[in-house]
């Protein structure tokens, strides 16, 4: 099979078929980063039903069915092993999955020399309970992440996940709602797709690991969450996807999206029991500010900043959080969520930070639709 190339690559296209097969047409050692959201092999036997007796809208794709745990195995190998092949020696993978299937793709990872370097744990502030109550609430998902060559240098934005996190070392444990609302893709009222992530979880997978201009493939890749947070990054993105249905709903959604200003690494870190925390970084990653957005310090207007690539605010030279800067300008402690103010592009009307804030704690703590 022939690709259209762009620099002896098919960038930022979907290609159509078999992961398995199309891999095998890409150059080795071509890719930069993989993200890789494979069938969970969930092995459901019958209806999932709440307590009102209505029916869960769960995942039983065929693309999720496995005879047994070995047809699994089998096929977990081989697509990882072909996507071994395509990365770079810098190259690095990401795999998510469930406790149905994440330790045994873990095993395999490290049969085929994948060294990993962090286990990371989605925690879903908004998960699906478990409504027979017969076991806890399932409210995470795991990713691993795996360099390819174990000396080769691989791409890790410390520092800027730092400055998007407050000055903190980004953790292990991400606090991220599941994919819900207007970002939920849906087909005559029904979802189109049971699994799709939510794009600031790609957003911060790639803005940790990859560089402006770097090619993130995606075997799997759905209704295209992963290109869409390469198009706002500005990285090139390579699709694979079988699925009539979710190619034709990727092609549209991503012709709607458009790179942001300049790039941007963000982070994000809640406790939803207590005083919800967030760093200013989320309000890029959730896509309600952009960089080289412009803030307002005050209503007045007289001070005018703008937002940096690292998540930082700039002015006449001066660069710093926002409660730095806002503190220097105004010779007093401050609190950049309630001293810096947004114009929004509805009403064109101005508003403190903290109202973007708020919307983002309200989406965290609002009912799931799983």
């Amino acid at each position: 099979m022939n690709f259209p190339m762009t620099a002896g690559m098919p960038l930022d296209q979907i290609l159509e078929g078999d992961c398995i097969d199309l891999l095998a047409n890409l150059p080795a050692d071509s890719v930069d980063l993989v993200f890789a959201d494979p069938p969970y092999n969930l092995q459901l036997q019958n209806e999932l039903r709440r307590p009102d007796n209505s029916l869960v809208d769960g995942v039983d794709a065929p693309w999720d069915k496995f005879t047994n745990f070995a047809a699994y195995d089998d096929f977990t190998r081989t697509w990882l092993g072909a996507c071994r092949r395509v990365l770079k020696p810098s190259g690095t993978l990401w795999v998510i999955g469930s406790y149905h299937n994440i330790y045994r793709v873990g095993a395999i990872l490290q049969d085929l020399d994948f060294w990993i370097l962090n286990d990371i744990v989605w925690i879903k502030s908004n998960p699906m309970p478990n409504f027979r109550g017969v076991r806890f609430t399932n409210a995470h998902e795991t990713l691993i992440w795996a360099q390819k060559d174990r000396s080769s240098r691989y791409t890790f934005n410390h520092q800027t996940m730092r400055a998007l996190n407050e000055e903190l070392q980004m953790r292990s444990d991400w606090y991220l709602p599941l994919c819900v609302g207007r970002e939920r893709l849906r087909a005559n009222g029904t979802k189109l797709h049971p699994t799709q992530k939510p794009v600031a979880l790609l957003y911060r997978v790639l803005a940790a690991s990859t560089n402006p201009g770097d090619v993130v493939l995606d075997p799997f890749f759905g209704t295209g969450t992963t290109g869409e947070a390469a198009i706002r990054l500005n990285r090139h993105w390579i699709g694979i996807e079988k699925e009539p249905l979710y190619i034709q709903s990727a092609r549209e959604r991503l012709a709607n999206i458009h790179p942001d200003l300049a790039e941007m690494e963000t982070g994000q870190k809640s406790d939803l029991r207590q005083k919800i925390r967030l760093p200013f970084g989320s309000l890029l990653e959730y896509g309600y500010l952009h960089a080289g957005d412009t803030l307002y310090l005050g209503k007045e207007q007289t001070i005018q900043a703008e937002i940096t690539r690292q998540g930082r605010l700039t002015f006449n030279g001066q660069t710093g959080s926002i409660h730095e800067l806002a503190s220097k300008l105004q010779n007093r402690q401050a609190n950049g969520w309630t001293d810096w103010f947004y114009r929004d592009p509805e009403d064109l009307q101005l508003y403190p930070l903290d109202r973007l804030r708020q919307r983002i704690i309200s989406s965290q703590e609002c009912k799931s639709d799983e």
